[in-house]
């Protein structure tokens, strides 16, 4: 049997159910991933067979846990695995249709759909050349709003601030991008913004308010299943990128800082999703691509302050100012936001 999903804009066939994915209404007729996760595939045992290069150890520097990664490709860069230091383990052909996911004990499932939805899909969307911010995206006024940072900036911790105030999420840490007749829009991710303990105390007053992602793991996700969140299903044109600053203790914070076109690209080269990945070619489309981005919306920096009650009004900033900038940006078009 296979469940059909929708993730960051592609169809995937999984031969096992993901808790964290809303089933397609309708089976697609081509999925754009093939994924299976559990006993190794044939294709997975062939692809081992191929001489091994080992691309890139990064120790501690992943996206989940600073769990030590390992990326090793086979073959003449047909297959690569993904292998992290709490043994879970994926296979990946070149053009990203095939994917594999496995663990093993205490790991679970849950653990496996974790990486699969987070860096995983991260390193799936670099292989289909999709440019994707490190940011979380909301839907403001009808468009989309990225906030980027770098791991543990608060990027997550703002977007679930957003969806209790009813601002509906897009993407949670991995925002793709794709050109639509000239503009930038957001593909949605999935239906969940998953938080560390300290921002659920801050958000719920409690650290185990909201359930956890797995049992092995101290995360926890806000679910965007409409109840007290919602998940944007559509994907929307960006309107604005807020850079996210280190929390200060000034009398004058929370606030958002104007930032120079040239300024902006500078930060977001910084801020895209597994940017280590990119050969010299890739490196030159994506300095295009954000190019063109900081040419076409404002880029605005975020000065939070240093203490948690405050949020409140920083969510209160960032969507009057979002707002100003969706209906510029709509003049400007001379289009409605879809």
């Amino acid at each position: 049997m296979t469940f059909p999903y929708r993730a960051y804009g592609l169809t995937l066939g999984c031969d096992t159910p993901v808790s964290a994915l809303q089933q397609e209404r309708t089976d697609p007729k081509r999925y754009d991933i093939v994924v299976s996760l559990g006993p190794e595939t044939d294709w997975v045992r062939e692809a081992r067979r191929l001489p091994s290069h080992v691309e890139h150890p990064r120790p501690g520097e992943v996206e989940r846990d600073n769990s030590p990664f390992t990326l090793t490709s086979f073959g003449s860069g047909e297959f690569f695995e993904l292998a992290y230091g709490d043994e879970a383990l994926f296979f990946v052909d070149a053009a990203a249709k095939r994917l594999w996911g496995t663990c093993l004990p205490p790991l679970t499932n849950e653990d496996v759909a974790t990486y699969l939805l987070g860096p995983v899909m991260g390193f799936v969307l670099r292989r289909r050349s999709v440019l994707a911010l490190h940011a979380s995206a909301v839907c403001i006024g009808g468009q989309a709003v990225a906030l980027c940072g770098e791991s543990q900036a608060g990027k997550s911790t703002m977007a679930a601030a957003l969806a209790l105030r009813g601002i509906p999420v897009l993407c949670e840490d991995v925002t793709p991008l794709v050109e639509v007749a000239g503009r930038f829009q957001v593909e949605p991710g999935y239906p969940r913004v998953c938080l560390w303990p300290e921002a659920v105390e801050e958000l719920f007053g409690a650290r185990d308010a909201l359930p956890r992602l797995t049992p092995s793991w101290e995360k926890f996700f806000l679910p965007l299943d409409g109840r007290n969140a919602i998940f944007e299903e559509q994907r929307r044109v960006v309107s604005a990128v807020y850079l996210l600053a280190p929390r200060v203790a000034e009398a004058d914070a929370p606030r958002i800082e104007a930032i120079t076109a040239r300024g902006a690209l500078l930060d977001l080269v910084q801020n895209t999703y597994m940017n280590w990945l990119l050969d010299r070619r890739q490196r030159a489309a994506e300095f295009d691509a954000l190019s063109k981005l900081v040419t076409q919306v404002p880029v605005r920096r975020i000065v939070p302050h240093l203490d948690p009650v405050r949020i409140g009004a920083l969510c209160e900033l960032i969507v009057a100012d979002a707002e100003r900038v969706s209906a510029a940006h709509d003049s400007a078009a001379g289009v409605s936001a879809r």
